[in-house]
């Protein structure tokens, strides 16, 4: 039954009033030889039961986290979602998908946005956050930008063990003004320090390192914290949140901006995104901040209340004394990252940290067990890279045992092919891994 919403008395009377007989009236300006003489090649209406069974015989076709064990890394996760993260974003008080301006806010909004300010100032040990980014990739950037303007120096240090996709949205970035961006080379899994130091020069606005790195391995953020401020330069760290639950804060090593994605914060696997990013820095750099800051205020009555602080964006100020483009804050996902951190706690943090520490080491002293080498051979946390033999066999291998790890780092970094990037969370069990090496294990 086609869904027509008028009846053909209605439509008539429609017709009548403009002075048209049929429909075909409505289309007389389009000249007759452009205009399509035969029905369209789609398929003979469905009922809605049909149409749903048909949705559904479609779906069926897809492969999704749950019936896959994921192994899969290079920045995106498969962390467990308590149940009540979903429950609260979808509440109708929140679920929308445009970003709440200041007009459109709610108490309620301000406040959650707030919440989440100050649990990312707690995870990082820096001041102030903004009400969050695009993703990590777009945070770092940022961040660079924020450091030029702060320094008036012109020239990024970018260490090439960073996420090639972060290092390219950095180098998109700063196209535009005219930054110079330098690689800084890796030694083995981590960056070279010689090789840095030497790079490092009085025109060097900052370091941008990322903790772990995009092999998993530890960088010597100390030593990197010392050799950019020796030259008043600054460091900004991206970090994986998961593994603050063990790890020191980005503040205690010295970083003066700290970003990240916070996909693993309550945010579940959804093709690449959305996903969202944060952003922390010392106090004295606020008024460089992109994006926005929600602050607690009181008001005349002396009751708590909650308000845009502060906005340097383009739409607020004059162009050029904007800090940032950047036009949308990710709120919903922000949410999630708020609900998670208070559904998880600081133990909870802890636990899964350390239970996905415990289970990645697991898994590598097993793979190397079954004679797998390390890539490389440095402390990680809960992702780590192997040499196999072949890429694409060994991946195929693992689908056709409903497992999927990777990516290959052929696609990132072709001089270390072939090898495989393999990631542990705390969702994955003994039983789950060993089966990841008893798959893999007969590669060899």
């Amino acid at each position: 039954m086609k869904y027509t919403p008028h009846t053909p008395d209605e439509v008539r009377e429609m017709l009548s009033s403009l002075g048209l007989n049929t429909i075909d009236d409505l289309f007389a300006d389009i000249p007759e030889e452009v205009k399509l003489k035969r029905p369209l090649n789609l398929p003979s209406g469905m009922s809605e039961l049909e149409v749903k069974k048909h949705l559904a015989k479609l779906a069926s076709q897809n492969g999704s986290a749950d019936k896959y064990l994921t192994f899969l890394g290079a920045g995106v996760y498969d962390h467990y979602v308590p149940s009540v993260v979903n429950h609260i974003l979808l509440r109708s008080e929140f679920y929308t998908a445009y970003t709440p301006y200041q007009a459109e806010m709610s108490q309620g909004v301000l406040q959650s946005i707030f919440e989440y300010q100050t649990m990312i100032c707690e995870l990082t040990g820096l001041d102030i956050t903004n009400a969050s980014m695009y993703d990590g990739g777009s945070a770092l950037a940022e961040a660079a930008l924020m450091a030029v303007n702060q320094t008036r120096r012109d020239k990024i240090l970018v260490l090439a063990t960073i996420h090639p996709e972060y290092r390219s949205v950095v180098k998109t970035y700063t196209w535009g003004p005219g930054i110079t961006v330098v690689e800084a080379p890796r030694k083995n899994g981590t960056v070279d320090l010689e090789k840095l130091e030497e790079l490092i020069d009085d025109k060097t606005a900052a370091v941008l390192v990322q903790q772990p790195n995009f092999f998993g391995q530890l960088e010597p953020v100390e030593e990197i914290s010392r050799l950019i401020h020796a030259k008043k330069g600054l460091l900004v760290a991206a970090v994986d949140p998961i593994s603050l639950g063990i790890l020191k804060p980005p503040a205690e090593y010295g970083a003066d901006i700290a970003v990240g994605d916070g996909q693993a914060l309550g945010n579940g696997l959804a093709f690449g995104g959305p996903h969202l990013g944060f952003f922390a820095a010392r106090k004295d750099l606020a008024r460089r901040m992109p994006g926005r800051l929600v602050g607690l205020t009181t008001d005349r009555q002396g009751n708590r209340g909650f308000v845009l602080t502060l906005q340097a964006r383009e739409q607020h100020i004059r162009r050029e004394k904007a800090t940032s483009n950047i036009c949308s804050n990710q709120a919903l996902n922000a949410l999630a990252a708020t609900v998670y951190l208070a559904t998880v706690g600081k133990k909870g943090l802890k636990e899964i940290a350390l239970q996905s520490l415990q289970k990645a080491h697991y898994a590598f002293e097993r793979l190397i067990g079954e004679g797998y080498e390390p890539l490389f051979t440095g402390p990680f946390f809960k992702e780590f890279v192997v040499k196999v033999k072949n890429e694409e066999e060994i991946t195929q291998k693992l689908l056709k045992h409903h497992i999927l790890a990777g990516p290959g780092i052929s696609r990132f970094y072709p001089e270390l092919a072939p090898a495989l990037m393999i990631a542990v969370t705390e969702k994955r069990t003994r039983e789950e891994i060993d089966t990841l090496v008893e798959v893999m294990g007969g590669d060899r």
